[in-house]
């Protein structure tokens, strides 16, 4: 099995794949509260993971790379929590420029910013239109839950997709590290516990921010109490071989800019 992972090669064998034009996939999480019962790492974890496995299921066909984990993204909404580590806008396009800049200086082209948190989700639209224009590379994105949503809503029961803290994310994080789970606290992470401005009628196309506190007093939405490691080892999977579908997929990198 080739090597993936950007950070365990050498540069010869780097500058080898970028002739061999290998895709690049970069993960972007959030370091930020999870409720009581889950680490801060989750998004940074899952992101990794998913485009860890996607990578391995691409190389099979294509030369595939996945770079370090972006672990900070846009999170000001998890700040009235704790525990969270944010940035703001202009940082977080500085930081992604930086990367993709470095990436197509090297002669990589196709680029897939894969995000792992809700929050990065608007600047990642922004982002990606901004540097394939200034880069004239075919630079994406996708976030993994909003990719497999299909497969995903067949595994989960109490969700249709990933929310926060639930069932979704709290099963994928006891496939990867259960020791980093509290499930004893699982009941106390049942959310939202308060009206959500989505609730509101006639509200569904407008967009206001609102803090997660707002929402939830222990920083959870969902239901953990259903998670299983099983359904996360299914969860992974799925959203791994979305991922490779879409970057072995050479229509998707082909439309014209």
């Amino acid at each position: 099995m080739a090597e993936v992972e950007w950070s365990r090669l050498k540069a010869p064998e780097l500058r080898a794949l970028a002739k061999d034009n290998a895709i690049v996939i970069v993960p972007l999480g959030s370091t930020e509260q999870h409720g009581p019962h889950l680490p801060t790492q989750v998004d940074c974890l899952l992101a990794g993971e998913i485009a860890r496995r996607a990578a391995i299921l691409a190389s099979r066909t294509t030369p595939t790379l996945v770079t370090p984990t972006v672990w900070s993204g846009l999170a000001e909404h998890h700040m009235s929590l704790g525990a969270t580590l944010s940035v703001d806008f202009p940082t977080f396009f500085a930081l992604l420029r930086g990367i993709c800049t470095s990436l197509v200086r090297h002669g990589f082209r196709n680029v897939l910013l894969l995000n792992g948190h809700g929050g990065n989700i608007a600047a990642l639209t922004v982002a990606v239109n901004e540097l394939a224009v200034e880069l004239d590379a075919p630079i994406a994105t996708t976030t993994y839950w909003l990719l497999a949503q299909p497969a995903f809503a067949k595994i989960l029961e109490t969700q249709a997709t990933v929310r926060h803290a639930c069932e979704a994310e709290t099963s994928m994080v006891l496939a990867l590290t259960p020791e980093l789970v509290n499930m004893s606290l699982a009941a106390e992470a049942v959310g939202p516990t308060a009206p959500e401005l989505r609730d509101i009628a006639g509200t569904q196309a407008a967009h206001r921010w609102q803090s997660f506190k707002s929402r939830t007093s222990h920083g959870a939405i969902g239901d953990p109490r259903a998670a299983s490691a099983e359904k996360g080892e299914r969860l992974l999977q799925a959203a791994a071989e979305a991922v490779s579908r879409l970057i072995t997929n050479s229509e998707f990198w082909k439309l014209p800019a």
